[in-house]
């Protein structure tokens, strides 16, 4: 159901954003910790509740969703799909370089 609630949001998003079927979505579990550096990109936030992956040497960018963070901070259903569209939303912001609100002009309302 989680993916689900990911592949709504993207295709909400792809009606505005068609370069957005170039771009591969992903849920998983919880973020991998990597050494120091990976806890330093995550600025203020404790855990991450999704992140990038910019396209290279024949891979596709990645947006990713990390179920367990949402579904912590979240709920019941309505309020998971709206903070997991916040997090697609954010995401794909910081992936094409522009303000969430420029890659949905609903972001924040809901």
């Amino acid at each position: 159901m989680f993916a689900d609630l990911v592949q709504d949001s993207v295709e909400r998003l792809e009606r505005r954003w068609p370069q957005l079927a170039e771009v591969e979505f992903l849920v998983l579990e919880v973020p991998r910790l990597e050494g120091q550096e990976s806890v330093a990109l995550w600025g203020d936030e404790a855990v991450p509740l999704g992140g990038i992956m910019p396209a290279r040497e024949g891979r596709r960018a990645r947006v990713v969703v990390y179920r367990r963070p949402v579904e912590i901070r979240s709920k019941g259903r309505d309020e998971r799909a709206a903070l997991v569209h916040e997090v697609v939303v954010e995401q794909v912001a910081e992936l094409l370089g522009l303000t969430p609100e420029t890659v949905d002009p609903r972001y924040g309302e809901e």
